[in-house]
């Protein structure tokens, strides 16, 4: 996993911009720490910093592609992983095509060589790159099809900036960070549902999921390269859990692959113990590493909202005794996230969750000291319908996990909500993404909600998850491979009516009938339990003494926040309203917090 950055000009020669290429890319230092190069041609500059998995020494980066007599065809610079890259390489050798690497990124660049726009379909994994086209002067963005990896961009007249995080662009001079109305709509508004293509900043966009940006003399071009599609499901209950273990299993047996170590996250919850299971299965009578996360005896979490609570470790113990993994508990001390506090804005370059952000990269961290690569068992729930939401029976007239919560725009002062229009936004982007719902000819009913909450899920909800898996394990230097993204696998489920999904009304009964023989019977019934939140009281206590001295000061944050609505919460003990879909006691804190750093830090200009 890698950071990539880049500048494309058509008024400027940027064989004499390394300085500032070499900028972008060294904001990224966390996200590739192994080495770090630039290339640089009259219009388009590279820049890669690298975090070595897959031919450690071979597969340094920008990459060029040459011909015969030596002429550089393209470069590319390359962040994630294709899967399913040694068969490509064995077709692109058959139609000719010589390697000097054993690495993806070379396939990678030769398949665009090969197929041109086709070439990205063929292509399994998680990724985010950019190909330069030396004949034709045009720029190519590709990210993959769920979004599991980010990439970055803004264009202006005949410009073009890029980069695996905001921080690579904001170290280019001729972008400027601001912020307007719709940027805090989505921070005050949507953070937790962000709307695809949008960022916080003014003029900075990401290359949506399964989509491509293309930058050439006629100008920007994005293209959509895929979304599930959507048919009529005809196999039975068995032939569909048979299906969905078969495509599980082959993703996993892809993703075991790297030249460096690897691990697990295991919770003890059915995505995690599945997917542990299956490595296990696969690997040859060799112990695996697994790895979860722990709090000190006097600060366990507690129950939050919907979310089961009860203590990960009896099923954890059960589950690595049974399968034989070697598992180290990361502990995550309060101590530990007050120093750590920043982290979430640094890494993601806007206001985050807080303290869980904070948790999770502890947790990545803890990992790295012993694995450069883990599996996680994330997005399970948005593909098989395990959130407590999927099975409520309330109007959908809003983001579902934000039913009856409150928002931090719930803090803003009268004339800026006048401005932002908090609740017009956060409807518009509700209808926009019910609009787009790819529905079957005649569905209604049950199929047809349960098909609007999954389209919810994995195109608003799951991108925020995503993200903030991305930032804090690339914060820890850690690559993070999720399993459930496997787009064979979401494009099968998509399409699984809800009866099966759901069968006799048990959440991913659909999961649990497909692996129901690799797992311990308190494994495989055991109910969604939440990533757990610390009871630290020292964090609370500092946050709130934090916060009080802020609105006792001038300060940037309030020129869009209510001092006084802060004050009497303060003062009464009211959790202030935070941007996280389930409720969480230091949430509205910490990023009242954020906020007020962030303006400061980036020196946000408010336009």
């Amino acid at each position: 996993m890698c950071g990539i950055a880049g500048w494309v000009d058509r008024d400027r020669d940027l064989r004499t911009e390394a300085r500032t290429v070499r900028a972008m890319t060294d904001t990224m230092v966390a996200r590739g720490p192994d080495a770090g190069d630039v290339w640089l041609s009259e219009r388009a500059a590279l820049g890669h910093r690298r975090l070595a998995v897959i031919d450690v020494e071979g597969g340094t980066q920008p990459m060029e592609a040459r011909d015969d007599e030596g002429r550089v065809l393209a470069a590319i610079t390359y962040s994630g992983e294709v899967y399913n890259f040694r068969e490509l390489r064995a077709e692109l050798s058959a139609l000719g095509h010589r390697f000097r690497t054993a690495s993806d990124t070379e396939v990678v660049l030769r398949a665009h060589l090969q197929w041109g726009d086709a070439a990205v379909g063929r292509l399994n994994g998680m990724f985010a790159y950019a190909v330069w086209d030396v004949a034709r002067q045009e720029l190519l963005l590709v990210r993959d099809r769920l979004g599991v990896k980010p990439l970055y961009w803004t264009a202006g007249g005949r410009h073009l900036l890029f980069g695996s995080e905001p921080k690579a662009v904001l170290a280019n001079p001729l972008f400027t960070a601001e912020t307007d109305a719709e940027g805090l709509a989505e921070l005050f508004a949507v953070a937790s549902a962000p709307t695809p293509g949008r960022t916080v900043f003014r003029g900075l966009r990401t290359v949506r999921p399964g989509h491509t940006v293309r930058f050439g003399p006629e100008g920007v071009r994005e293209r959509a390269y895929w979304r599930p599609d959507t048919r009529p499901h005809t196999d039975d209950a068995a032939t569909t859990a048979a299906r969905v273990r078969e495509l599980l299993t082959d993703t996993v047996r892809r993703q075991l692959v790297s030249d460096v170590p690897l691990g697990l996250l295991l919770s003890g919850g059915l995505d995690s113990s599945t997917l542990t299971a299956l490595a296990a299965a696969g690997a040859d009578g060799e112990k695996i590493a697994t790895f979860s996360v722990d709090f000190p005896p006097d600060e366990q979490p507690e129950r939050l909202g919907d979310w089961n609570r009860d203590s990960d470790a009896p099923y954890i113990e059960e589950l690595s005794a049974r399968l034989a993994t070697v598992h180290t508990a990361v502990t995550v001390p309060g101590g530990e996230l007050l120093a750590h506090r920043s982290i979430g804005l640094r890494a993601r370059d806007r206001p985050g969750w807080g303290e869980p952000d904070v948790s999770l990269y502890l947790l990545f961290k803890g990992v790295r000291r012993h694995v450069t690569v883990a599996l996680s068992g994330e997005v399970a729930d948005e593909v098989f319908g395990g959130y407590p939401y999927f099975h409520h029976d309330r109007p959908l007239d809003t983001f579902p996990w934000l039913t009856g919560g409150s928002s931090p725009a719930d803090l803003l002062r009268p004339e800026a909500a006048a401005w932002i229009r908090p609740r017009e936004y956060a409807a518009d982007r509700f209808a926009q993404a019910l609009a787009e719902v790819p529905h079957l000819p005649g569905e209604s009913g049950t199929e047809r909600r349960a098909r609007q909450i999954s389209w919810l899920a994995l195109t608003r909800w799951l991108p925020a998850l995503l993200d903030r898996k991305d930032r804090m394990s690339m914060a820890a230097s850690l690559e993070v491979r999720v399993p459930f993204a496997d787009h064979r696998l979401v494009e099968y489920v998509w399409n699984v009516p809800w009866a099966l999904k759901n069968a006799g009304g048990v959440p991913k009964a659909l999961l649990r009938q497909a692996v129901g023989d690799l797992l311990p019977p308190s494994v495989l019934h055991r109910p969604k339990s939440g990533y757990p939140a610390s009871s630290a009281p020292g964090y609370a206590g500092t946050l709130r003494a934090l916060a009080e001295d802020l609105v006792h000061r001038d300060s940037p944050v309030f020129e869009l926040v209510d001092r006084d609505a802060v004050k009497r919460r303060l003062t009464a003990g009211t959790p202030l309203p935070g941007p996280r879909a389930a409720p969480h006691p230091t949430g509205g804190l910490d990023h009242l917090l954020a906020v007020d750093r962030w303006l400061d830090d980036y020196r946000v200009r408010v336009r």
